[in-house]
């Protein structure tokens, strides 16, 4: 599975900084060996198997007790099983602790709808003084762990099934959406692995004259309330891109800001439509049944500028 491929790429982070600090720790959900951390600081590694609230629980009284835990584990289970551990435990306490959740979004593919994660991000916005990441490739999932070892508080970062998005090397700056291309007619606004599919719909606008702006927005809380005010502004009409419902993720997280501030203009959320995804399926294809996929992406934008 792709998105725990990514997190076995944040091993050689997790490494560094464990190097530098004796204080940091993994603990996780029954996902064997994490290697290039798990190697070489064994004593440092805590499985607590198939039990998320426990989990919790456990990375929190570690934070608690002054040592810097990562948590890895499946993003459907330890955001609802472990929600009021996340909540009470982390967010209420002000515990620091960093959770990496693979299998984000419709990844978990044939494993069908117990295991797909549509619901994270909604959830984990409602806990007071989280950050919820969810990085675009895997070397901006490596920028993104080191930004937030050194957070304030829980922090929530959901990995998709996200792959090398070539000559992108931004810096990760918190709270800040990256521009990666300019445009006047539409703006596309994508987290995680749809930001590779905003890229492609963007060259296939690009081939008929219409110019979209394409913004990877990593951070969904604190969200870059500029950049979503200013795409409104200056090209009028907005479409979020996410593999999550279309309620209370991105779309809905920007939809509050436009909506508070008063901004004109058009909005369309692309993600799950209040539906689960029942289908059996690869992963490709699950994207296709719910107009994820840059077919699918392509055909609602161009409907929406109409």
């Amino acid at each position: 599975m792709i998105g725990y491929l990514s997190a076995m790429q944040a091993a050689p982070v997790l490494a560094e900084l464990a190097e530098a600090d004796p204080r940091v720790v993994l603990v996780s959900q029954d996902l064997g060996q994490l290697y290039g951390f798990s190697d070489r600081f064994p004593e440092r590694h805590f499985d607590v198997g198939i039990s998320e609230q426990n989990l919790v629980g456990v990375a929190a009284g570690l934070a608690h007790a002054g040592m810097r835990p990562f948590v890895l584990a499946m993003a459907p289970f330890l955001s609802m099983r472990g929600f009021e551990q996340i909540r009470t435990d982390c967010g209420y306490n002000r515990n620091h602790v960093v959770f990496l959740a693979p299998f984000a979004g419709l990844e978990a593919g044939a494993w069908g709808a117990t295991h797909h994660a549509i619901e994270d991000i909604a959830l984990m916005r409602t806990i007071p003084g989280m950050t919820v990441l969810s990085p675009a490739d895997p070397a901006e999932l490596m920028r993104a762990v080191r930004v937030a070892a050194e957070l304030d508080g829980p922090v929530y970062m959901r990995l998709g099934a996200i792959q090398p998005i070539e000559g992108y090397d931004a810096p990760f700056e918190l709270g800040r959406a990256v521009r990666l291309h300019d445009g006047d007619r539409v703006t596309l606004l994508a987290t995680g692995p749809s930001v590779a599919v905003a890229l492609e719909v963007h060259d296939r606008l690009a081939a008929d004259g219409i110019d979209a702006r394409v913004l990877n927005v990593h951070t969904i809380k604190p969200l870059d309330e500029d950049a979503m005010l200013a795409a409104a502004r200056e090209t009028g009409a907005l479409v979020t891109i996410e593999e999550h419902s279309i309620i209370g993720g991105l779309g809905g997280a920007v939809a509050e800001v436009l909506a508070e501030r008063g901004e004109v203009g058009s909005l369309h959320r692309i993600g799950l439509r209040d539906v689960f995804c029942t289908e059996i399926g690869p992963y490709e294809e699950l994207l296709r049944v719910h107009g994820l996929d840059a077919d699918g992406v392509e055909q609602v934008v161009r409907e929406h500028l109409t």
